[in-house]
């Protein structure tokens, strides 16, 4: 993959988020892959987010502050309408990537025409630090809308998405936590979504992460989610049945929490 031409904008929002955050942007640097440009889009962060980023002086790091505390996936929007690349990643500040990752699905990309979007495994770091492959099974690839809603599996940290598509689908603005979710669902109605099998990232899991520090919320917009999709996916004959599964899981999960259990 030798076209300068190509630029990969790799979006990166920020909200405090200083405790991975020079790890996140080493694995971005030191990509073999080098034509990228980072859109770090700080959501009003009071540590010191901006101190570490402005730290590399790279000229390909280009820093956006928002005037106001906005939902992540307004935050995401907002960092999209700045990229000016072909090819679009999402990398956020506690997750990090293969040096491989970017070269890899360009390279895919340019070679597959018929996909507007790539993506692949990834690995799980518990707070031990230990870690394991997310997914233990050969993930789908085309138009994988049944697949998804039978079993999610992509994690947005793998993605690399033409900038074009951005063009017809956004995240909603609405949702805290299941943007990813709903925006994937969404493009995998319409686009063939491609599949590199071996784990390219690597995401942290922790107490802050939203879906676990922020339950209540995550089960509020899954519910909206399902009543608002329901009679769609079913007039196209597809279930919603895990996705409701999830749904309860979470619930009974929330009301165990609350008992102190």
């Amino acid at each position: 993959m030798k076209d300068n031409s190509l630029i990969v904008s790799i979006i990166m929002n920020c909200h405090n988020g200083e405790t991975f955050l020079k790890q996140s942007i080493d694995s971005i640097i030191n990509q073999s892959f080098k034509n990228w440009e980072l859109i770090f889009f700080d959501n009003v962060s009071d540590d010191n987010s901006l101190e570490i980023v402005e730290s590399f002086n790279d000229k390909r790091i280009k820093v956006f502050k928002s005037e106001k505390f906005i939902n992540l996936y307004h935050a995401r929007n907002e960092a999209i309408q700045k990229a000016k690349g072909k090819y679009i990643c999402f990398l956020d500040t506690d997750d990090y990537w293969e040096r491989n990752k970017i070269e890899e699905q360009v390279n895919f990309l340019e070679n597959n025409r018929n996909f507007e979007m790539v993506y692949s495994n990834f690995y799980t770091i518990k707070k031990d630090n230990t870690k394991y492959i997310q997914n233990n099974y050969n993930l789908p690839e085309g138009k994988i809308v049944k697949d998804l809603l039978k079993k999610y599996s992509i994690g947005i940290l793998t993605a690399c998405i033409k900038k074009k598509i951005f063009e017809n689908i956004l995240f909603d603005e609405k949702t805290n936590i299941i943007g990813d979710f709903d925006f994937f669902v969404k493009l995998s109605c319409d686009y063939n979504i491609g599949c590199i099998q071996k784990p390219l990232a690597f995401y942290r899991d922790h107490e802050n992460n939203l879906s676990k520090k922020k339950l209540g919320v995550y089960i509020n917009e899954l519910n909206y989610w399902i009543k608002n999709n329901n009679k769609r996916y079913k007039k196209l004959g597809i279930s919603l049945i895990n996705i409701k599964i999830l749904l309860f899981k979470l619930r009974l999960k929330n009301f165990l929490k609350i008992l102190g259990v």
